[in-house]
């Protein structure tokens, strides 16, 4: 769902004709938003489109970017307010509650983790539709998904402790945001070492490039790509899957949120697994090479 230049979608672009002469902001509908905003191949993105963009947020979110653009909004300051959505519901997760409050304070976080979701495609229409995508756009971009996903694993680790105090399950969930943040930061380091290596972003050779040499590192990988454990610390899904855990304990009324801690074991697990494979993938690939 990043918010990449036009230049860097993969797949074929449907040629700008000559004669461009596209809305200016105020004057925008929504079939002009989806033409130059949302370009072919937007959906078809392997590693950046989120499988609930491509189901029904592309679909709502030409709508909010047209009322983005008459209300003046920068591409920049969407992005802002992404991460602001993001930040807010680990916040929200992590406000001190119990029982039907605990319950609440999930839902709460799982909406604001919807509007970051919009947010995130349309700061990326306005931006294609003015022509105002940047590398700037794309830093802050990434630096909101890091953001959003560190504090939500926050702030379910406050949720399993069940309050805004030390005990062992706060400080899970920060083993669990680290491990977010380290993934995170093990992709976008194959770019930056690259980069300082003088060599192109992209590794010739293409999803061959992204395969471990190692038949037995390649075929658990894969297996690990087939089950998608890996989701279990994405925004989306994690947001839901509190909102659930918070649901579950809501009915057994018990003094602690059992199935919370349930969770929030099962995350803290993932995501230091998927730190370590991931680190051994990439080194096992030709991504460094």
């Amino acid at each position: 769902m990043s918010r990449y230049m036009e230049a860097e979608l993969p797949g074929p672009q449907a040629p700008v004709p000559p004669d461009d002469q596209r809305p200016d902001r105020k004057g925008a509908t929504v079939a002009d938003i989806r033409r130059y905003g949302q370009p072919p191949g937007l959906k078809d993105r392997r590693n950046e489109e989120h499988w609930a963009g491509r189901l029904y947020m592309r679909d709502l979110s030409p709508y909010f970017a047209w009322i983005a653009l008459r209300l003046g909004f920068s591409p920049n300051q969407l992005t802002y307010l992404m991460m602001l959505s993001g930040i807010l519901a680990g916040v929200v997760v992590s406000l001190p509650a119990s029982g039907t409050a605990a319950l609440w304070t999930a839902l709460g976080g799982a909406v604001l983790i919807q509007v970051y979701l919009l947010l995130d495609c349309v700061d990326g229409e306005v931006a294609r539709y003015l022509k105002r995508t940047s590398v700037a756009g794309v830093f802050l971009d990434r630096i909101g998904h890091y953001l959003s996903e560190v504090s939500l694993l926050i702030g379910l680790g406050f949720a399993a402790q069940g309050g805004w105090r030390n005990g062992g399950w706060a400080e899970l969930g920060l083993v669990a945001a680290l491990g977010a943040a380290l993934i995170k930061a093990e992709t976008d380091n194959v770019v930056v070492a690259r980069a300082k290596s003088g060599l192109p972003a992209d590794p010739t050779g293409g999803d061959r490039a992204l395969r471990p040499r190692s038949t037995g590192i390649a075929l658990a990988r894969q297996a690990a790509s087939m089950l998608r454990f890996h989701r279990i610390i994405g925004a989306v899904e994690l947001s839901l899957l509190i909102l659930a855990a918070a649901a579950l304990d809501a009915v057994l009324g018990t003094d602690t949120p059992a199935a919370t801690r349930v969770l929030m074991v099962a995350v803290a697990a993932v995501a230091v697994l998927q730190t370590l494979l991931h680190l051994v993938s990439i080194l096992a690939s030709r991504r460094l090479k």
